[in-house]
């Protein structure tokens, strides 16, 4: 798969390497170095992956290694809000994408299917690692970055999100994996699964923390809420509004989002703000995802959903067919 993309971008003309935009510093190929044997251990087939990738492009895999490995681990990223809610025997899992608008063409929609059956459909700016998503079970992840303090070895936000999309099958299974795995970034991670499962991860390193609620709500913006992870969270200049982003969320989840469109409405904006940045300042909502994790449909929004429509994508339930 990694080659198969790597030969296609290179076909196209797109060199990987000269898109990142940050220099490969001598710092971040020494953690990657220092990541490879939790990579080895608990995710091989991504190294495949990043091999083929390496291959198809025609360069160094230590290169792409120092940029897809050390991503969430040392610049801090403050953007995203996400958040998952069961009511009335629905399971929904919503999430915006904040990021760059001067890399948006590089943002990429992704169908995986396996020769086992396995398959999930997701959402990356960073090529192999997801940062939200919904498998064949009906199990679901949407991630936000946290400013990182101090980074360990080990998986970081977007590869353990990959990585819980191809082995998942419920929460419960997520937990017992993000238990086990060493985690490199600090991140959290909003779980949800079609059984109405839902689950709020905050993460620094190896210091974790979980809330299951009891008022069938989470959700996630770019500090950790999460008492015990206080002295893990890092102040940052500009934060892309993410305190104002979280009392949106706080203040409409417990009652104001009951079926899909309350969902699309809270993401566009229409509850507060979540999205109403100023595009001419470099920052603006890229695209925006519902998974309605019941009914088993995804809706996403290429762009601001405040500007641009909603619409259905059954390609992961047709793959099931």
């Amino acid at each position: 798969m990694g080659l198969q993309q790597g030969t296609a971008l290179r076909e196209a003309g797109r060199t990987v390497l000269d898109e990142v935009p940050f220099p490969l510093t001598h710092r971040l190929r020494e953690f990657a170095r220092a990541c490879m044997p939790a990579y080895e251990r608990w995710f091989p087939a991504i190294l495949e992956e990043l091999r083929g990738l390496a291959d198809g492009q025609g360069c160094a895999f230590a290169d792409l290694s120092a940029v897809l490995l050390t991503m969430y681990c040392f610049v801090p990223e403050v953007h995203c809000s996400v958040f998952a809610v069961c009511r009335n025997g629905r399971t929904i899992l919503g999430r915006n994408s904040d990021f760059l608008p001067a890399l948006e063409a590089l943002n990429a929609n992704c169908l995986y299917q396996f020769s086992d059956g396995r398959g999930f459909l997701g959402n990356t700016t960073a090529f192999l690692e997801m940062e939200d998503g919904v498998n064949r079970w009906g199990f679901a992840a949407g991630l936000t970055s946290v400013a990182p303090v101090r980074p360990e070895p080990g998986l970081n936000a977007g590869m353990l999100l990959r990585l819980l999309l191809e082995t998942c099958r419920n929460v419960e299974e997520a937990l017992t994996l993000l238990r086990q795995v060493p985690t490199a970034s600090s991140h959290t991670l909003v779980l949800a699964d079609r059984q109405g499962g839902i689950a709020l991860v905050e993460s620094a390193g190896n210091h974790m923390e979980v809330r299951n609620p009891k008022d069938r709500f989470v959700c996630a913006v770019n500090a950790f809420h999460l008492p015990a992870m206080q002295p893990y969270g890092q102040p940052v200049e500009d934060t892309w509004f993410s305190e104002e982003r979280y009392q949106t969320l706080i203040r409409a989840l417990p009652n104001g989002v009951r079926e899909i469109e309350d969902a699309m409405d809270l993401l566009a904006g229409k509850k507060g703000f979540l999205c109403q940045y100023d595009r001419g300042t470099g920052k603006d909502t890229v695209w925006s995802v519902v998974y309605d994790l019941t009914a088993g449909c995804t809706y996403r929004a290429e762009g601001n959903p405040a500007r641009k429509p909603f619409r259905r994508d059954d390609r992961l339930s047709s793959m099931e067919h």
